[in-house]
């Protein structure tokens, strides 16, 4: 009987133990989960149909690329406003100051707000008419 932690046969311990893990997402070189993408994806699909490993990471992509976007639309805003915390009113004015995020998300933000717009008729100073009498005092 082999003593306490010995192997009987096979690989030495030293092998496994020097092996590191990389994460699907280490290997694209994305911070958004491939793995948990996959899993959604899977998931959601009807007829139990084949999900490839590529559509995991092309989706982590795209959505990693969406959020670091509207990141930073919305951290220039909130310097444009003197302020440190991203809030949703950043959100919505980044995402409404920009024409492509504009057509691309179509939700309410809460807390948002709305954007600021006079319309210049209401701004432009008010002119007699050719035809009209000034009044007489």
């Amino acid at each position: 009987m082999p003593a306490k932690g010995g192997v009987v046969g096979g690989k030495s311990k030293s092998v496994d133990q020097s092996r590191v893990t990389t994460t699907r997402s280490q290997k694209a070189g994305l911070q958004f989960p491939v793995g948990r993408i996959h899993r959604f994806l899977k998931q959601r699909t009807q007829h139990n149909v084949r999900i490839g490993a590529k559509a995991a990471v092309y989706t982590s992509a795209i959505l990693e690329y969406l959020t670091a976007e509207v990141l930073e639309l919305a951290g220039n805003a909130s310097k444009d406003l003197h302020v440190k915390r991203i809030t949703p009113r950043h959100l919505q004015l980044a995402i409404r100051g920009d024409e492509e995020l504009d057509t691309l998300v179509k939700a309410t933000i809460a807390g948002g707000g709305v954007l600021p717009f006079i319309h210049k008729t209401l701004t432009a100073p008010k002119q007699p008419k050719t035809g009209e009498l000034k009044p007489v005092k």
